[in-house]
């Protein structure tokens, strides 16, 4: 084991990284509620503000993907698709089977310029999680509870207050409503049997209604749906501790474009078109369980040496007076300061755990195991 390779696996290493994250996104949430003084001035501003310092933190995790872990990302799809990459407003339908699958997905945005200006229809327990809930929020990131007669006015409100949006946005729906789950799939499958719809092998029944409201609310702003499946070589299941821990994947993402024109407007007949989406996501997924390998020409974007740059700016700013103090404290050889500053640390170390457990799938909510038996 190399030097680089052993440093990757150090707890003290990971506290530091943790440490640089926390920090700085507590500096970018205060910097963004000094933002809001922008709103009334003149909104526009406000969002391209917000855009920089949401990608000033989020490219941090990005950094952690690309650069610390080596994680290799693939798309496999056309030309034609990959030039409109970060040149117009779309949806992106990705499947939610594994803890990092949020993350393959940034460092796409990252690579294609628009990391920062990315959304998410959020549950809104996220709203209260410091850092990612707090960031998302002075992004005018649409939050639901997922009960549709609670959400559909919050819902349609926030995806229509997007629709002057300044910069091109990659609005992110997991249709399935929560993470992929054995127990899960077998209630989702037999929601479909009652219904009479197809059933899935490797995906739940999508849920319908967030999909044909965002095509609703943000037709005429957004140009087109993009279809995104995710595998990862090898039959691995990353996770956020792993990439911490310095491990490389290979990720694999077919990208499919439809044109927004090309999706029926109708409610009905679009919730039909969301559902037969579906199985084609499930003969792809079966295809690379079969084959290895998705259909189309395959691309490697370069990654940029922005994320990196970032992180080492905030580690800069951020270590050096972390140590002077750590040293003072440890050479004044007050017990008392001693105990406080390991608590800290302790502390520390607890609050960079529990964030990276909402990425968990053991530790994701339980959404799924009986809902999907209520009417959508």
């Amino acid at each position: 084991m190399g030097f680089i390779a052993f440093l990757k696996t150090q707890f003290i290493v990971h506290l530091l990284i943790g440490f640089v994250f926390v920090v700085s996104g507590l500096i970018i949430n205060f910097i963004q509620l000094c933002t809001l003084v922008l709103w009334p001035i003149n909104k526009q501003f406000y969002r391209r503000v917000n855009c920089r310092l949401a990608y000033s933190l989020w490219s941090q995790l990005v950094m952690l993907l690309e650069w610390w872990s080596g994680t290799e990302c693939t798309l496999f799809s056309d030309q034609a698709t990959v030039n409109t990459f970060g040149k117009e407003h779309v949806i992106i339908i990705l499947n939610h089977n594994f803890e990092i699958d949020f993350l393959c997905g940034w460092t796409m945005t990252e690579r294609f310029g628009v990391l920062g200006s990315s959304k998410v229809l959020a549950k809104r327990e996220l709203l209260y999680v410091p850092l990612i809930g707090w960031t998302w929020y002075f992004l005018e990131i649409v939050f639901c509870k997922r009960k549709w007669e609670e959400d559909r006015d919050t819902v349609i409100e926030g995806l229509k207050s997007l629709s002057d949006y300044p910069e091109y946005m990659w609005f992110l729906l997991y249709c399935e409503g929560t993470r992929f789950t054995e127990t899960k799939h077998r209630i989702s499958m037999e929601v479909a049997e009652s219904k009479g719809l197809p059933k899935l092998k490797y995906h739940l029944l999508p849920r319908t209604k967030g999909f044909t409201t965002a095509v609703q609310c943000l037709r005429g702003t957004v140009s087109a749906v993009y279809d995104v499946t995710l595998n990862f070589r090898g039959n691995k299941n990353p996770s956020l501790l792993g990439i911490l821990y310095g491990k490389k994947y290979e990720a694999d993402m077919c990208v499919r474009r439809f044109p927004l024109e090309d999706i029926p407007q109708d409610e009905k007949e679009a919730a039909n078109w969301l559902h037969k989406l579906y199985q084609e996501k499930d003969a792809l997924q079966e295809m690379y369980n079969q084959e290895g390998i998705f259909p189309g020409q395959q691309f490697k974007p370069p990654r940029r040496p922005w994320t990196l740059l970032n992180f080492l700016f905030w580690a800069t700013i951020l270590l050096s007076p972390l140590f002077t103090f750590g040293f003072g404290v440890f050479a004044s050889g007050s017990p008392l300061l001693i105990l406080a500053f390991l608590g800290f640390v302790g502390a520390a170390s607890f609050g960079v755990r529990r964030l990276i457990g909402v990425t968990e799938i053991e530790k994701g909510s339980s959404y799924g195991n009986q809902e999907f038996k209520k009417k959508e």
